[in-house]
């Protein structure tokens, strides 16, 4: 199944233009993040692609900036994400969490090192952790980045799918999360069906 849902994301061409376009941005025109500029744009671009709405993506730059990542970034260092997210943003400088994003941000410079966390994986993962004993995590573990991840590896070793890399199983978990959960009217996500299509090739 996995095979089935990346040639669909193959055929969705809004997301594969949204894609490419910011692969070209954070691989070829802006690859480091030693220019405030650079990572004003990424952000700036990364915030209205996914609608991450971040309403104060200069601190966020600046916060980006300060960290110094991109030798991190190489290393695939996990705790980067975790530093990147949390962000003190407006004029009351109030701490706050963009952990969607940071996953975001480092995926699109290194695809195959950095998994995606966002609502549908993350319900996915639930949704395979109730059908599956052996997959084991609390909900509170999906939100520690390195342990995130490792439960992206779990899930692989599991359903034997570890020949895909990061962006091909985040590619797989999104649009399966896509498809059998959608938002109601409070924004939450709810099951619609998800007995097929489970972790088989």
């Amino acid at each position: 199944m996995v095979e089935k849902y990346l040639d669909k994301w193959n055929n969705l061409s809004n997301y594969v233009n949204q894609e490419l376009a910011l692969d070209k941005l954070y691989i070829e025109l802006c690859p480091s993040n030693r220019d405030l500029r650079d990572i004003l744009l990424k952000c700036s671009t990364l915030n209205d692609f996914y609608s991450t709405n971040i309403f104060d993506i200069r601190s966020v730059a600046q916060h980006i900036y300060n960290l110094q990542i991109d030798k991190d970034l190489r290393k695939g260092d996990l705790t980067l994400v975790d530093r990147i997210a949390t962000v003190k943003v407006g004029d009351s400088k109030r701490e706050m969490c963009f952990y969607s994003f940071a996953s975001k941000y480092c995926s699109h410079h290194e695809s195959t090192k950095f998994a995606i966390y966002d609502h549908y994986v993350e319900k996915v993962l639930l949704y395979f952790r109730k059908e599956n004993n052996a997959l084991q995590f609390t909900n509170a573990e999906l939100k520690i980045y390195t342990r995130f991840v490792a439960i992206i590896r779990e899930f692989q070793k599991l359903y034997g799918l570890e020949e895909y890399n990061l962006k091909e199983i985040d590619r797989y978990l999104w649009q399966l999360g896509k498809e059998y959960f959608k938002k109601n009217k409070k924004g939450k996500l709810t099951a619609v069906n998800a007995k097929e299509n489970v972790a088989n090739r």
